[in-house]
């Protein structure tokens, strides 16, 4: 292409100054993608570019004249910062705010947009620049569903060279509402659902644990109350053993399918069956000489002494025990083996505690 002399000067200085342009990709990114970890902010990806010579040469014939020199371009150097929710943009921005001087008067806000076909263009563009760099450079921020919709649009839209029958404009800017729906309704279930957990943590921390539905959430929460904390250490006495922290999630999934529905239903459990899960595991681990246990002693023996009272017996144990570690023949045979155990401990001969 013929570029004028004007031109050609500043196409001169962006191949004598790209060093500097490819300091800025080394260390820019990098510092964004560390205060994000940092601030515990999750963006679907972090991306960088250093514009083209070709790219620039056509930029600079189109419009030249516009530059006095290279440091009038903006974005010779670019980060892009895809958020997985509108909200998450803000927040992006301000992090971007804190780590760089932002050219206010050129930066664009592009959200402030109301066009039917607007939708993935409503990027936040902030021009930056960090200290003793001359060069200027955009930061883009826009969420993936709007990432996604610019990229298919540009492909195929106005800088296709053909132009689009309004037909097909009609039928994208229709798709562009529903995307923009959609990215609203993601950034609102988000919103719902962290609220639902900050419930769920004022509701157990408060005891009120017959309120709360037992889901993952609300197990959670209530594990960090150590509610099976106080039978561990009774059951690890027998041998003086020290216990060992393992994950109890595992039991929730369990505890559903005993027909617990609230995490007050759990507490009852623990009340009512810590004495025969204590049996359980003395019957097991006196006659051992085992001095690490598992935290999962404590509910995995309510477990069994909730089924043996309830008369599930050696299959209900047996399915319990294929949950927790996998279907396995030596399942049948360890629940078998608890079932003999049991038949002579005292709370086999009491009446049903729920």
């Amino acid at each position: 292409m013929k570029l004028d002399p004007h031109s050609e000067a500043i196409l001169r200085e962006y191949r004598e100054q790209l060093p500097v342009f490819g300091k800025l990709q080394a260390t820019v990114p990098e510092q964004i993608r560390s205060v994000f970890a940092e601030a515990g902010i999750i963006v679907a990806s972090v991306e960088s570019r250093i514009k083209t010579e070709d790219s620039l040469a056509g930029k600079l014939e189109l419009k030249g004249a516009k530059y006095a020199s290279l440091k009038d371009i903006t974005d010779i150097f670019g980060v892009r910062i895809i958020t997985f929710y509108t909200d998450d943009v803000d927040k992006v921005a301000s992090v971007v705010d804190r780590l760089f001087d932002v050219d206010w008067e050129n930066s664009v806000d592009k959200r402030k947009l109301h066009e039917i076909d607007s939708f993935g263009y409503l990027s936040l563009h902030y021009i930056c620049r960090v200290p003793d760099c001359p060069y200027r450079f955009e930061v883009q921020m826009r969420t993936i569903l709007q990432h996604a919709w610019a990229n298919m649009n540009h492909d195929t839209g106005y800088k296709s060279g053909v132009e689009v029958p309004k037909e097909y404009l009609r039928n994208m800017n229709r798709l562009a509402g529903m995307l923009e729906l959609i990215d609203e309704q993601f950034s609102r279930i988000r919103t719902d659902i962290n609220d639902y957990r900050r419930k769920v943590q004022s509701l157990v921390a408060s005891g009120h644990l017959e309120e709360v539905p037992l889901d993952g959430d609300s197990f959670r929460s209530y594990l960090k109350l150590e509610p099976f904390d106080k039978l561990n250490r009774r059951i690890a006495s027998v041998n003086q053993a020290e216990i060992q922290e393992v994950t109890l999630m595992p039991y929730l999934a369990i505890l559903k399918a005993l027909g617990f529905q609230t995490l007050g239903d759990v507490d009852q459990l623990i009340l009512n069956y810590s004495e025969a899960a204590y049996q359980i595991a003395c019957y097991q681990i006196s006659l051992t000489d085992l001095d690490i246990l598992a935290s999962s002693v404590g509910p995995q023996n309510l477990c069994i002494a909730y089924l043996l009272k309830q008369g599930s017996g050696r299959a209900g144990i047996r399915l319990m025990l294929d949950t927790l570690n996998g279907p396995s023949d030596s399942n049948d045979m360890m629940a078998e083996f608890i079932v003999e155990q049991a038949k002579d401990l005292s709370f086999m001969h009491t009446k049903n505690e729920i």
